[in-house]
């Protein structure tokens, strides 16, 4: 199931027939109910369902020939947490999946409906996708919910400056006549402002123990910054997605850092892209949130 995406925009769009629904930090999720059970399928195309014992229960409750589109978030602390939704995902075997189901139980922020019944809605208005997609699940409960949606461009601003603390990320912006924009950038998101997609070009330490990234942030002059220390959980995460590939030159490069002079660093052709949160593009340095694939 191909998703739809969003470009990213610098200020809230203000228009008649907007709406707009609070971004969760969460990994996106597509929901399959057929006639023979449920299958969750990740932005990439994996097969995740066996990570997520909860949601696929939880999911046998919709009507068969379903298709939901939207975010698995784990909530702690009164906020998201996504490297809890890491660790749900990473789940390496099922018995060790529904320990966490347990202790971390997840919840399902759907925003679309793409099939129901076994009828294609994408063709369809988001206005008309919405209602059904609402009708359809808040006779069932937690944890698969619709989204909050507000056609009201000021409570929208007012989401965007509260949610924060929550672990919303932003929002995301869709026309009400709109078809479901399958595999483009249909839809628009504003994220906040001191978080950022940036190019890893690339890492210092080895492929298979990564200590921070060089990144080039998509503001400032485009010289590279190496990142603060990668966490354990993010090293893990790096290290994956070098598995394989070649650095670009054998002998690797250097880079001055702040503080540390002349480092070494293999840089990496094409790059990846992660998510990073800096107030300057010089001090502190960019403290890397996750590695992007969903995008």
């Amino acid at each position: 199931m191909t998703v739809a995406l969003a470009a990213a925009v610098r200020s809230l769009p203000r228009a008649p027939g907007l709406a707009y629904e609070p971004k969760f930090d969460g990994h996106r999720l597509v929901v399959i109910r057929t006639v023979d059970g449920v299958t969750l399928q990740a932005r990439s195309g994996r097969i995740v369902t066996a990570a997520f014992p909860d949601l696929a229960a939880a999911a046998h409750h919709l009507p068969a020939g379903t298709v939901l589109d939207g975010e698995v978030v784990v909530w702690h602390a009164g906020h998201t947490d996504f490297a809890l939704v890491q660790r749900r995902a990473a789940a390496a075997s099922a018995a060790r999946a529904a320990v966490l189901a347990q202790t971390l139980p997840a919840s399902y922020a759907a925003f679309d409906v793409l099939e129901l019944a076994g009828l294609d809605l994408r063709s369809r208005p988001y206005e008309r996708r919405r209602t059904l997609l609402v009708d359809l699940l808040l006779p069932l409960g937690p944890p698969l919910q619709p989204v909050p949606m507000t056609t009201d461009p000021e409570l929208a601003e007012t989401w965007y400056e509260t949610l924060p603390a929550s672990g919303i990320e932003g929002l995301v912006v869709k026309r009400m006549d709109q078809p479901y924009p399958a595999g483009r950038r249909g839809w628009q998101k504003l994220r906040h402002t001191n978080v950022r997609d940036a190019a890893v070009v690339g890492y210092t330490g080895t492929a298979r123990r990564p200590l921070a990234l060089v990144l080039v942030l998509p503001v400032g002059d485009e010289t590279p910054l190496v990142s603060s220390p990668l966490t354990a959980a993010l090293r893990t995460e790096v290290a994956a997605a070098l598995a394989g590939r070649t650095p670009r030159t054998s002998q690797g490069a250097t880079i001055t850092a702040i503080g540390l002079g002349e480092v070494p660093f293999h840089p990496l052709d094409p790059p990846l892209t992660a998510e990073v949160r800096h107030t300057s593009t010089r001090h502190p340095p960019p403290e890397v949130l996750r590695l992007r694939t969903d995008l």
